[in-house]
């Protein structure tokens, strides 16, 4: 008896010894486009949120804003998986009623206008699989021009006095996407 349970020991043994390095966890590099989120309240204490933003920040690194976010076509609004807001009430997107809930956000970006574009879609990547028939709002915002550059891509909300705004810029370009109660 004592024989056996020292032969089955020996073999867990070696078998853990073998497959330990064969299952050992090879990390990939940190993506060149972070996750970020942005959420408004902005206090991260506050639970009690509006809405929520989750998207990737792309770099400029020395290329054209309009290579990375080419104006006429629908654009994931970062970069990797496409943006995804969340509203946790009811809210209008322009004259549009957008239900509480989580939704793709896209962009048509163009020299003095963006149209922004809630999507029902979910866990999409990138815009290549974007489907008008699937529009929950659109709304056209105009663009203005900061004097300092952001190098990456950035969102942010802020109150309004009938709701919130997300803003979001890249370069010198500015977007401000209205959202009422």
């Amino acid at each position: 008896m004592k024989k056996s349970t020292l032969i089955a020991t020996i073999a867990f043994a070696f078998t853990l010894l073998l497959s330990s390095n064969a299952n050992a966890q090879k990390f990939p590099d940190l993506d060149k486009s972070p996750m970020d989120v942005a959420s408004y309240p902005t206090d991260y204490k506050n639970a009690d949120k509006l809405a929520k933003v989750t998207y990737s920040r792309p770099q400029l690194k020395g290329r054209s804003l309009n290579e990375l976010a080419p104006a006429g076509k629908v654009w994931r609004t970062g970069a990797n998986e496409a943006a995804e807001i969340t509203l946790y009430k009811d809210m209008k997107l322009g004259e549009t009623k957008v239900k509480a809930g989580t939704y793709t956000l896209y962009a048509i970006p163009e020299k003095d206008n963006y149209t922004i574009i809630i999507s029902k879609d979910l866990n999409v990547w990138g815009s290549y699989f974007y489907k008008e028939a699937n529009d929950v709002a659109r709304l056209k915002v105009p663009v203005t021009e900061a004097a300092d550059s952001l190098e990456s891509f950035s969102m942010i909300f802020t109150k309004a006095d009938n709701g919130i705004v997300l803003n979001f810029g890249w370069d010198k370009v500015r977007v401000a996407v209205p959202f009422t109660e």
